[in-house]
């Protein structure tokens, strides 16, 4: 099985969805996929967003995982619409556990040294940094990241197109999370996403 560290790698950033209408799922999918970002988390955000999985699984090349998971009960529900790897904002034992024991790639968020120290004793090194922004910033993973140099980040929240290349120039940063490549028409989101896949330095 594809790990959580090659999936953070086959794209410089993760389109981080909120699907409101199934039938727009797969267009943004194949929009973002030909833009050269396969990579796709849908937020359970929305009443759509386990058929937008679904839906998305449909397009080729496209690897499709559920974020906003913040329940076991929400696991099984992402896993049975056949979620490929899941995104948590936080770090609990309580869900991080079946998680791991099923074997699919996982990205926990974080925020801390302890959320880090938890992640490390349940056998994680990769983190989503959440939320980004205003949790310090990229100063903030830096000072994070110091004793910490087995770890790699997903930073996510409030990333911008303008600040995106600032985070991936940061080693330990192995791609970002995003949602401003998944707005407007869908040449509109192919073109964003053939942008954002090239800002990787």
């Amino acid at each position: 099985m594809t790990t959580i560290g090659e999936i953070m790698q086959t794209s410089a950033v993760i389109p981080v969805l909120v699907i409101d209408d199934v039938a727009s799922a797969r267009p943004i999918a194949q929009a973002l996929v030909a833009g050269g970002l396969k990579v796709l988390e849908v937020t359970l955000r929305t009443p759509a967003a386990l058929d937008a999985i679904r839906e998305m699984k449909q397009v080729p090349g496209a690897i499709v995982g559920a974020g906003t998971v913040v329940s076991t009960a929400q696991f099984q529900e992402v896993m049975d619409a056949g979620a490929e790897f899941i995104v948590s904002p936080g770090l609990t034992e309580r869900l991080a556990d079946p998680i791991i024991a099923s074997g699919i790639p996982y990205l926990p968020g974080v925020a801390t040294a302890g959320d880090i120290m938890r992640g490390l004793d349940l056998g994680l090194t990769h983190f989503k940094f959440f939320p980004a922004e205003t949790s310090g910033g990229l100063k903030a993973l830096k000072a994070l990241a110091a004793p910490f140099h087995q770890c790699r980040f997903c930073p996510t929240g409030g990333i911008t197109e303008a600040s995106a290349h600032d985070w991936l120039a940061f080693d330990p940063v192995l791609c970002v999370g995003g949602s401003w490549v998944a707005s407007g028409t869908p040449a509109d989101i192919e073109a964003k996403a053939r942008a954002a896949a090239a800002l990787r330095p």
